[in-house]
């Protein structure tokens, strides 16, 4: 993992809502150690502080600045440049809806995988297409909403070595995906521009294929890559 730290006062800085598992809390210390100023949120400022406080234990074991701040949601959504949600699939609604009107304006990152427990393995999309639809839905045409990380195994983010999986990205704004790029970019990780907000659904729909690959071949998180080389930037 490259410790390439740029300079914090150009870069956004990013909030994410519910970093409390795999997913959420190794994206926070990824973006942390490559210099993002983040700002975790979740349903009390005492979660929020804790999972902050978890994020910043491992940076320092790093050997790097520990320098999360843990709020609740509403807070760290209002503080944010970029508000990336990361809480299952059943709070995806209910967070949405509490800090709608601190999202406006603003790119939401959007990483909810619709699974229906217990048969994660099998693709279950919502009535609405995808979950990106739904949160589109629950924030209305004022925020821009991205997509992404939903093939990623959250469990390789909490270790240290580069993660091997690419990243498709969807929203129906074009600056708002190469943003999100960007700051796929500074995972170490590949990004690609994988369409309009509609698209979301075979990445969300790929998920289960992944879980049923991990299971019938004992594959710790598996992941995915595109393969073929570009020829021209999109």
């Amino acid at each position: 993992m490259s410790h390439h730290r740029p300079d914090p006062n150009t870069l956004p800085t990013l909030a994410m809502l519910g970093a409390t598992g795999d997913l959420g809390g190794g994206l926070a210390r990824r973006w942390a150690a490559a210099g993002y100023t983040i700002v975790i949120g979740s349903r009390s400022r005492e979660k929020g502080a804790g999972s902050a406080a978890d994020v910043n234990e491992q940076l320092r074991g790093l050997g790097l600045p520990a320098t999360v701040r843990g709020t609740d949601n509403l807070t760290a959504a209002q503080t944010g440049d970029i508000v990336v949600l990361t809480v299952p699939y059943a709070f995806q609604r209910a967070t949405l809806k509490g800090v709608r009107e601190a999202l406006q304006g603003k790119i939401l990152v959007d990483c909810t995988v619709p699974l229906v427990p217990p048969k994660v393995a099998r693709v279950q999309l919502p009535e609405e297409g995808s979950a990106a639809n739904i949160a589109q839905q629950a924030v209305g045409p004022g925020v821009r909403v991205v997509s992404a990380f939903q093939n990623v195994g959250a469990a390789h983010l909490r270790e240290e070595d580069a993660v091997d999986c690419d990243v498709l990205v969807t929203g129906d704004d074009p600056s708002a995906r190469a943003e999100v790029i960007e700051l796929i970019a500074a995972l170490g990780m590949k990004g690609w521009h994988a369409g309009p907000l509609d698209n979301a659904a075979a990445a969300e729909a790929l998920t289960s294929l992944l879980i049923q690959l991990n299971r019938k071949y004992g594959i710790a998180g598996a992941g995915i890559r595109i393969t073929g080389e570009p020829t021209r930037s999109p």
